[in-house]
């Protein structure tokens, strides 16, 4: 007998083969998918630091410069834009979702006030830098990139993300410079009120030591020479047989 396959056979068969290779191959492909999202027993990370040297010691001259706001480090501009065009905002964001800035400078509510970048060990690419550039100063924020051994003054940087004059910024530095004198005169007071405290407290009993003649407090004696928050006036004025 001829066992081989008639060319109507085949000619259904191999659809058919194609079809099932096609389910089986999509199968294995979302099995392999789901066992790679799968939540690992044990995560192949470890912890590091958010900034490097170089990323910290701005971090820390910006954190002094603007005391009065707060310094993020590295936020997407995603962040803190927004698309004119809402049905573009799919298109924009994967276009701009990688792109951040090492600081953002923003005020309490949220607003920001302008971005910095700092450069590693290599300097900032151009097309990176003009991007950033481009994208921040049409959005009406100040855009700079700065190192730790070339930092501009305060109140340049001032001036340029808050619109502060000079005379304002100095006004401001003194105004500072009062509120931590004044902070500091008040701590100082609270010091020697709770020192003048714990002192009366501890020689309060002297009141009622008794007279060794009389049998009675000498309230006359230690009423008259004592002076108050004073430790050698009450001792040195008592009576003894070496004065």
């Amino acid at each position: 007998m001829n066992f081989w396959p008639t060319p109507w056979l085949l000619a259904a068969l191999i659809p058919a083969l194609l079809v099932l290779g096609a389910l089986l191959h999509r199968a294995w492909e979302a099995r392999r998918t789901r066992r790679q999202r799968r939540m690992p027993k044990h995560w192949p990370l470890s912890t590091r630091s958010i900034a490097n040297s170089e990323e910290a010691r701005v971090w820390h001259w910006l954190a002094r410069a603007f005391y009065d706001h707060h310094i993020m480090i590295k936020l997407p501009v995603t962040r803190f834009t927004l698309p004119r065009d809402m049905e573009q905002g799919m298109h924009w964001y994967r276009l701009l979702g990688g792109v951040y800035c090492t600081f953002t400078v923003c005020k309490a509510d949220g607003r920001v006030v302008g971005c910095l970048d700092v450069p590693g060990r290599l300097p900032l690419p151009r097309s990176t830098r003009q991007l950033k550039h481009s994208l921040l100063t049409q959005c009406g924020l100040p855009y700079w990139v700065v190192r730790s051994n070339a930092l501009p003054t305060v109140a340049e940087i001032r001036a340029e993300f808050l619109g502060e004059s000079p005379t304002v910024q100095s006004m401001r530095e003194r105004e500072q410079e009062e509120r931590a004198i004044i902070a500091a005169q008040t701590n100082l007071r609270s010091a020697i009120s709770r020192q003048r405290s714990n002192r009366q407290s501890d020689f309060s009993p002297l009141s009622t030591w008794p007279n060794s003649t009389t049998g009675q407090a000498p309230n006359s004696v230690l009423g008259s020479q004592w002076q108050e928050n004073s430790f050698l006036v009450p001792l040195d004025s008592r009576k003894g047989d070496l004065l």
